[in-house]
């Protein structure tokens, strides 16, 4: 009995020192460092990514370009971030995230054209993953449905897969998360945000939420406004609504109330017109060019007697101009007579040109689009002119491609054919200058020398031009100088 007690005691403790000793030659934390590290190792499971596709930007789009990426691979992104700039229709609308990550992988890269609504173009990873170790799928294999998703897509079939576990994730006594264009939208057209089916990460309501919400909606707009008594009530229930729960953090409250449309409004009512894309692009830059250029303007009046005589000569042999063609290669040659005037800015100073690209204005259905006739001093008055046919089609089409109206160096806007006398127009930035062409009248003048009066064929032109770049007096003498090529036209053709 004693014996097998003392072996049972040495035995225990000639385990312990086995023990001690294995801690000290392989610790502990060794091993468990290395299966972590196997098992958190990208080789072995690898890092799932956050689709970006391209989105839905409008109703109709079907294709977008990749103009710039604002985030670059590495960088955090948050949701509301700009991830990049989208053309479509010639706007450029600024995309932006749904979702927070890490921008791990661009796939289309800055100047890609043509982009199917759909395509993936980039990758995101979640925060804390490491975003170089990112799986880049084949383009081959067809999306995976349960794989995380930013919501950018546009609505067909492959989101329908994906749509029921993404619908169980928000909570349905939490507020509603919406992103701001799903917002405005649902805002505009008064519609309830609790009607639409959230598709996006954790119940986000997305802009293509709002849309289909929207393209389903009409059928129940028609009915009510048939009925004239139903008028009061959707005027009252904006009234109603500070009395009950408080609104969601960051809604837009309508004070004053919205008007339902298809309905007449109440008095004290609105009715919000949806900006477009283009109004937006629009907007931006006129805001942006009066607020940081210092316009000055000057006007002069141009004898359009010789032009007019020329251009009736011209129809005679079948060659068909306008009054336009001849400005456009007016100013294109004085221009290259005044270098100091074809110059721009740019944030470290100007910056002199070495080619004349007129930029001419030209009125659509979506807004005001400027293409540009290259190397315009080079070209003769003929080929100007079907230059500029050819591209004011184009952009009343929306088919102008992006170096069609990027990149130009004086503008002209001729408003002459809706019988604008004289107007002052907007410099379109980084341009120094534009040219505000009004109607040619007519106007009695005496003769100094045998004291008879003879008509004249007067056209008010107006610069509008950058103080940084062009002064008043430079000013002056270029409006000089172009006056005395257009009033001789053969003087162009010299030059």
């Amino acid at each position: 009995m004693a014996v097998s007690l003392r072996l049972g005691r040495q035995g225990a403790l000639l385990g312990l020192r086995f023990t001690q000793i294995k801690k000290s030659l392989w610790p502990s934390h060794y091993f468990q460092d290395r299966v972590r590290h196997f098992f958190h190792s990208p080789w072995a499971l690898g890092v799932a990514p956050l689709k970006v596709q391209m989105p839905a930007l409008s109703p109709t789009m079907e294709e977008g370009n990749i103009v710039k990426w604002l985030k670059k691979e590495g960088e955090t992104v948050e949701a509301g971030d700009a991830l990049c700039e989208i053309e479509t229709d010639k706007a450029v609308v600024t995309m932006e995230s749904n979702d927070d990550g890490i921008l791990a992988k661009i796939l289309m890269e800055e100047g890609s054209r043509n982009v199917r609504l759909g395509t993936l173009i980039a990758l995101m990873v979640e925060e804390g993953q490491d975003w170089k170790q990112v799986e880049v799928p084949s383009p081959d294999a067809p999306p995976p449905s349960a794989g995380p998703t930013v919501t950018h897509e546009p609505t067909g079939s492959p989101v329908t897969p994906a749509s029921p576990p993404l619908s169980v994730k928000p909570a349905p006594s939490g507020p509603l998360r919406l992103s701001p264009a799903a917002r405005h939208i649902l805002d505009t057209h008064g519609i309830d945000p609790k009607l639409a089916t959230p598709t996006g990460p954790r119940g986000l309501i997305t802009k293509e939420d709002a849309l289909n919400l929207l393209k389903g909606s009409p059928p129940t707009k028609a009915t009510p406004a048939v009925a004239t008594p139903t008028v009061p009530p959707p005027v009252q229930s904006p009234a109603r609504t500070p009395t009950g729960p408080p609104p969601p953090p960051g809604s837009r409250p309508n004070v004053p109330p919205l008007s339902v449309p298809g309905k007449p409004g109440a008095p004290g009512t609105f009715t919000e017109v949806p900006a477009t894309n283009v109004r937006r692009v629009i907007a931006q830059r006129l805001t942006q060019s009066k607020t940081t250029i210092p316009h000055a303007y000057a006007s002069i009046d141009c004898d359009m007697a010789a032009v007019l005589k020329l251009r009736k000569d011209l129809a005679k042999e079948q060659i068909k101009v306008s009054v336009n063609d001849f400005i456009i290669k007016a100013a294109a040659v004085t221009l290259k007579q005044m270098p100091e005037v074809n110059v721009t800015w740019s944030g470290d100073g100007p910056h002199a040109l070495d080619s004349v690209h007129i930029s001419i204005a030209v009125a659509t259905e979506r807004g005001l689009i400027t293409p540009i006739i290259r190397d315009a001093a080079n070209k003769g008055v003929q080929e100007i002119s079907a230059q500029a046919k050819v591209l004011a089609q184009k952009a009343r089409d929306g088919k102008l491609l992006p170096e069609e109206y990027q990149g130009g160096s004086f503008s002209i806007s001729n408003l002459g054919m809706f019988g604008i006398s004289g107007f002052s127009a907007v410099i379109n930035p980084p341009q120094a200058c534009i040219l505000a062409v009004g109607t040619s009248r007519a106007e009695l003048q005496l003769k100094e020398d045998d004291q008879t009066v003879h008509t004249r064929q007067l056209m008010t032109v107006t610069m509008s031009s950058d103080g940084r770049l062009v002064d008043d007096e430079l000013a002056s003498r270029f409006l000089d100088q172009f006056r005395a090529n257009l009033e001789q036209p053969q003087r162009m053709a010299l030059a």
